[in-house]
């Protein structure tokens, strides 16, 4: 009788060569870890995607230098990215122009987010409002004084003097460097920087001085900003 052997080779490490018997059997995989919930959800609900408000208003913008549709399109392609079967919808927030507030509260308003029905129940703590005093130069958000330097004073207050009109970047500059030589006076850039500056002091109130874009800068009423002028002020005397 013949017997037929075949010869099966196989790559064995040095410590179990020739003793496949002692070899250690391969672990098995470990089952993923299932992901928590980021919260709970009421019984009989699901999450089903979310909503991320996103305030980018015309000063903003031109500061990041974005624009609000390619913002859209990063986020939009980032989504696809990181998770292909997620659906996106983006959804533009208009509101009336020179319209007052933080934008990313003006964008939540416009597009009627139910959670600011509570939000904006009366509370007995009052709302946060900004006094420009130009008597005493200095502006007052709530209880806290903002740190303005001298100079970024002085834009503030002629651009918030001209309440109405678009203030070009030269005549800022004619105005607040009168006697500058051509070597100290500053040009539309810098102006641009002195208006950034401006801005982060002002944190959430960073509006109160808007782009005109391609035109300069403007300062629109608003009903939360109090703007105390000192008697018959003259808007070109500071």
């Amino acid at each position: 009788m013949s017997i037929a052997i075949t010869h099966i080779q196989t790559r064995q490490s040095p410590a179990t060569e020739g003793n496949l018997a002692l070899a250690p059997r391969p672990a098995a995989p470990a089952a993923p870890e299932r992901r928590s919930p980021v919260r709970a959800v009421p019984d009989g609900t699901e999450a089903r995607g979310f909503v991320l408000y996103v305030g980018l208003g015309e000063d903003a913008s031109d500061a990041d230098g974005i624009e609000l549709a390619e913002l859209v399109g990063e986020l939009k392609r980032l989504t696809a990215r990181l998770s292909p079967s997620a659906q996106t919808h983006a959804a533009v927030a208009l509101a009336p122009a020179g319209a007052g507030g933080r934008d990313v509260d003006v964008v939540r308003r416009a597009l009627q987010d139910p959670s600011l029905r509570k939000a904006e129940a009366p509370v007995d703590e009052p709302a946060l409002d900004v006094t420009i005093d130009l008597s005493r130069k200095r502006v007052a958000i709530g209880d806290d004084i903002a740190p303005l330097t001298y100079k970024e004073f002085e834009l503030l207050q002629f651009i918030v003097l001209r309440e109405g009109r678009t203030v070009e970047r030269t005549e800022i500059i004619d105005a607040l460097w009168p006697d500058a030589d051509d070597a100290a006076r500053p040009n539309e850039r810098t102006i641009d920087v002195h208006v950034r500056r401006l801005r982060s002091k002002l944190g959430d109130w960073a509006d109160v001085v808007r782009t005109v874009r391609g035109a300069g800068y403007r300062f629109d009423r608003h009903a939360d900003v109090t703007v105390l002028a000192p008697h018959a002020a003259s808007p070109d005397r500071f």
